[in-house]
């Protein structure tokens, strides 16, 4: 049968074991993992945002130009 091999945090320069921490402890680290994934996602979801938000820009840049055009020709 294959050993498993303990779950282990890197934190502070230091190795600990998550057996080894306290329920409270533990949470804390849940917590941590979960804002991290948050976090990521934020960012993601911003990236998308001003992608967005800067190609509405250049849409209305680009009809306000083709106007500019046409009042010029008259």
């Amino acid at each position: 049968m294959a050993k498993k091999e303990k779950q282990k945090l890197n934190l502070f320069d230091k190795e600990y074991e998550i057996d080894d921490l306290t329920d409270e402890q533990k949470a804390m680290v849940n917590h941590i993992a979960d804002l991290e994934n948050k976090i990521g996602s934020m960012a993601f979801n911003l990236d998308q945002l001003n992608i967005g938000k800067e190609a509405f820009i250049s849409k209305l840049k680009e009809s306000l130009d083709s106007e500019d055009e046409v009042k010029e020709e008259k």
